[in-house]
Formats: C-alpha cells, structure tokens, sequence
C-alpha cells in the first residue's frame, strides 16, 4: 500500500476500504508516514468528507492504537455524556452529578479548553487541590464509591488519535465532521459503556455553524456507537449566544454550584436537566423518558446532586466548601463594565465573541501550552431578548491584568446587537437524534 495512493483517492473523492484506513493510521503512529503526507491526507477528508464505514474505521484504529478502560468490574449501568464545546457550557458539571445521585455510574474523560470554547478539566481544577490525574484502579474505585469520576485523557488512551488532533490543529482541518466524530467517539468508545448522551452544539460560539452540519455531526456519532453497540442519543442545541450568564473557570463553578441549588439560570437548568434525564434513561434507570425527567428534577430540588458533586470534589482533593465559600475559589483583582450605547432590545450575544474576549483576558488558551487563569471571565447581566435602557450593565469583565483588557472590551461591545424591537424566541433544544 502507497500512502500517496491513498491521499489521491480520497482527494478524487472515492471511498477508501476500512483496511486502507487502519493502515494510515497504524503507519503513522509508528511513525512511518511523515507528517506531511498525513496532511494532505487530513485536507482531503476536509473537502471530500468520508463515509461512516470509513469514519468507524478511523475510530476503531484510533482505540486499537492504545489501551482500553476496562469498567465491567463497577457494578451498574455505566453511562457518559460528551459535549462538542461551546461558551459557558459546564452541563457536565450539573448533569453528571444528577445522573449519578440517580444511580447511574458517570466515567468521564473530559478535554480541556482550545480557543475560544471552555474545557471542563480547567473548570474543576480552578477548584484548589482538584486532582484531574488518576491512575485506572483509583479511576475505578471513585466509581463504586461515587459514582461519578472525572479524568483527562492519558496518553495510552487512543494514542493516534491525540497524535492526529495535533496535526488537525497544526494544518486547519480541525472542524471536519467525520474527524471530529471519529476522535470523539474513540475516547468514548476506548472505555466500558452502557450508554452515551452526546451534546451538539451549533451557532456562533461551536465549531458547528450550521444546523445541518451539527446534524450530521450527531447522526454520525450515533451511527458509529450503533455499531459498536452502545446506546447513543444526541442533542443539536443552541450556541449562539453564551450558555448561562458566566465565562471563565472559576465563575462557573460558581454558577454550577448556583445551578445545583435550583437557582441558576433558566437556559442552563433546562439543558442539564434533560441532558441529565437522557443519561438516566439509557441507563435504564427508569422505564421511560419521562419518569427520567421527573427524578433528574427530584435530584435537583431534593439537593442530592449538589451533595454528589461535593463529594467527587473531596474523593479527587478538592475542598468541598468553594461550592458554599465562593472566596475560596481564585477571584479576579479588577473589573470592568461593559453598558448599553442605547435603549432597546438585545436581539443577539455573539457567544464566539465573548469566548474570544475571555480567552484575551485569560480564561482560555490559544494553544495548549497557554497558562489559564483560572479567576478570570465574563459574567453577562443581560440575556437575548431582554430590553435594556442606555448606559444599563450588559456584562462586567473580570481580570487580574490590564494588558489586554481594552482588546477584551471591544470584543464584548461588539458582541452585543441592540435593536427597538423585540427578537423572536429562539429554541435551545434544536432537535434530537437517536
């Protein structure tokens, strides 16, 4: 087999055969395919896509090039939810525990932030002494305990993968449909699961722009856990504004905390709230997915997800009380309001824009050698849809350095879209795919 064979096929558009895509995929792990021909590869795929034989061939490879996570020894059903990214997104951090405080087993092996999205291993590890690193038994163990755990992915978790991500990241292909899914869905599938709730994120502030694309994103996922036979549902919901009103690693931990408490916002509370009853459904928790809903809210007002996330918080070395204590978490020195230029309606919060603005002052990295700064973000005042008089707080910057503050500013301003009449409701859950 001749890899440039292979780049001119793809690049015809024609569909390779599932052993020619393990061999790309074993040959450069080894390191037998040089980088650049693996490139041209990657900008193939990116503009002649790959069928879902093939993008279930790339995931297999992906998870055969490393070691699996062995969970049949944790009693119950095992079930994880995965988000595409966004702004302000920390649903796992909210759905996670619900589900678990139902009795569902919760394995998570999240990311962390690249640009202008939030990652939810720099969320948790805002909280001080939050141990993101475990070995598999101590990963194992937390889940019979706890029943919910958290780790980033080591690096004998679908090893090619991580060695394909860099590239993507390296060569502009990161937003392919079938290389996401099949990156994502290795790390899913790397690990014993009876289920996955899978979230798509589509708008200003997601790597899925269009609707249609964030379909078919979803549909493939689906398709590639079908045939792996793991229960999979998928929800394409709204990213065009920020989800919730904070940005930045400690503010949402505060406003997780707030959530968790039934009083956070009202878009937040309803995604994690049905993100979290689709977890228990697929668990088999309840017999429909109604009774799933009724004892995700049960878990909610009865506060017994908030208590679970506590205790994974003490169980990987964090202090339990920043969820009460909010001093306890890193706070910002300085901040900033950002007002309304004139009275109106706020018809949109570009969500891109305001990570970007956050990602300036800090909370985000450019690259994955960046440094985070875990006090500092964005907190909205306002939501679309809602009027406000000039000179009235839109948003406040939080930050510890004045560098590039103004940057940030002007980012957030643009952000904002004022109009005199009223913007049409928009839906959060855009649809579901099963």
């Amino acid at each position: 087999m001749r890899t440039v064979d292979l780049i001119q096929r793809k690049r015809n558009g024609e569909e390779l055969a599932p052993e020619e895509i393990t061999w790309l995929v074993e040959s450069y792990n080894r390191g037998e395919i040089p980088d650049y021909q693996v490139s041209a590869f990657l900008m193939a795929v990116y503009f002649q896509s790959m069928s879902e034989l093939e993008c279930t061939a790339m995931t297999e490879s992906f998870i055969a090039s490393g070691e699996r996570l062995d969970l049949s020894s944790v009693p119950g059903p095992k079930v994880d939810k995965h988000s595409t990214g966004g702004v302000g997104d920390k649903t796992s951090l909210i759905a996670a525990p619900l589900a678990a405080a139902a009795g569902v087993k919760v394995p998570m092996i999240s990311g962390r932030a690249l640009g202008h999205t939030g990652g939810t291993l720099d969320k948790l590890e805002a909280i001080p002494g939050f141990r993101t690193a475990m070995t598999a038994d101590e990963f194992r163990e937390q889940l019979v305990k706890v029943g919910f755990a958290v780790i980033g992915q080591g690096p004998t978790v679908t090893p090619a993968d991580g060695k394909f991500y860099s590239l993507r990241d390296a060569t502009a292909t990161v937003e392919s449909i079938p290389l996401i899914a099949a990156s994502i869905m290795s790390k899913k599938l790397a690990m014993t699961l009876d289920g996955l709730v899978l979230d798509v994120k589509v708008g200003s502030g997601a790597f899925m722009k269009r609707q249609v694309d964030a379909r078919r994103l979803a549909q493939m996922m689906v398709t590639i856990a079908r045939r792996a036979d793991l229960r999979a549902q998928a929800l394409v919901t709204d990213m065009n504004q920020p989800l919730g009103y904070a940005i930045g690693n400690a503010l949402e931990i505060m406003e997780v905390s707030q959530t968790l408490q039934n009083a956070g916002p009202a878009d937040l509370t309803r995604i994690s709230l049905e993100l979290a009853a689709r977890m228990i459904f697929l668990g088999k928790i309840t017999g429909t997915l109604d009774e799933a809903r009724e004892l995700a809210q049960s878990r909610l007002l009865d506060g017994s997800g908030y208590r679970k996330l506590k205790e994974v918080i003490a169980a990987q070395g964090g202090n339990p009380a920043v969820l009460d204590k909010f001093e306890l978490l890193p706070n910002a020195t300085g901040a900033a309001e950002i007002t309304a230029p004139r009275g109106g309606y706020v018809t949109a919060i570009d969500a891109e824009e305001i990570g970007r603005a956050s990602t300036i002052i800090g909370a985000g990295r450019d690259t994955k050698e960046s440094v985070i700064d875990p006090a500092v973000g964005v907190i909205l005042e306002v939501k679309a849809g809602q009027r406000v008089e000039e000179g009235s707080v839109l948003c406040r910057l939080y930050y510890t350095h004045e560098e590039h503050l103004e940057e940030a500013s002007e980012r957030v301003e643009d952000a904002f879209r004022i109009s005199s009449n009223a913007p049409e409701g928009r839906e959060l859950i855009l649809e579901v795919v099963s």
